[in-house]
């Protein structure tokens, strides 16, 4: 009688959970991917905001230390990540095309800095929203902190009286772009149209004559930034110092290296550490 009864249990149990599965409703397959992808990106975009977030080099300014085609890590913890004050769909590019435009959903927003290790310092190379276009992302050496004078005599860097040449480089640019003129009075320079007003109506650059020489101290909570490739990049002598609010991170390591000239992959620069 013991073994009938514990196959009678066994059988109850077996209709209770049956009647159970069919009582709770099964969940569409679409709404279970759905929310491990939508988990997924909340975990990617806390990352992005607070930890690293990854970058492409699409100009020859940082030449030597950075090479178009270069993608790097940024980490956000050294000088402490910022609350974006925007809100964008970063777009969505197939194979080198854009297939989606990127645009910004919600701006304005109230920002707040984490605490960090340390200030930025001379010598980092730091990403930070372009002062003219927050949108974009620019990518340059800090030459010089609050406090500290500049100056450019002869096309030399001194900061506070000293020569500064970390990393400096004369690379030059792809100057094939630019087409031959005869009449030098009309020639069209489209690659400067874009900052021409910007550049010609910013009331500092009255305060920086370059050409003289003349020093130059950097304001408070600002930085100096420039290109390492020095004589081909537009940095802090063209649009002023940078605000740190502005900073992103510090580069921190290749972890891509794409040669679109020679169509092939720099091995040599795989994990190669920023500095």
């Amino acid at each position: 009688m013991a073994k009938n009864k514990r196959k009678k249990d066994a059988a109850t149990t077996a209709d209770e959970k049956r009647q159970a599965e069919q009582k709770t409703p099964k969940v569409p397959w679409w709404k279970e991917y759905g929310k491990a992808i939508g988990s997924a990106l909340i975990i990617a975009a806390v990352l992005k905001m607070l930890l690293f977030q990854a970058f492409t080099i699409p100009t020859g300014s940082m030449l030597d230390t950075l090479q178009i085609g270069d993608f790097l890590f940024v980490e956000k913890v050294t000088y402490g990540a910022r609350t974006p004050e925007r809100v964008r769909f970063p777009g969505v590019r197939l194979f080198q095309k854009q297939v989606l435009p990127a645009f910004t959903l919600v701006k304005g927003l109230p920002t707040v800095k984490m605490p960090g290790f340390r200030e930025p310092r001379q010598g980092d190379i730091i990403v930070f929203a372009y002062p003219r276009d927050k949108n974009l992302d620019y990518i340059k050496r800090c030459v010089a902190v609050e406090g500290d004078t500049v100056q450019v005599k002869e096309g030399v860097l001194y900061v506070n009286g000293d020569i500064y040449e970390s990393n400096l480089g004369d690379y030059g640019g792809d100057h094939s772009c630019i087409p031959a003129w005869n009449d030098p009075d009309s020639c069209p320079l489209p690659a400067t149209k874009r900052d021409y007003s910007a550049l010609t109506a910013n009331p500092r650059l009255k305060q920086w004559p370059w050409g003289g020489g003349l020093p130059y101290v950097v304001p408070e909570g600002h930085l100096f930034m420039m290109g390492d490739n020095r004589f081909n990049s537009a940095d802090s002598r063209y649009w002023g110092p940078l605000d740190k609010k502005l900073v992103k991170g510090k580069a921190a390591i290749i972890y891509w290296s794409w040669d679109p000239r020679r169509g092939k992959v720099r091995w040599n620069r795989l994990l190669d550490l920023i500095h």
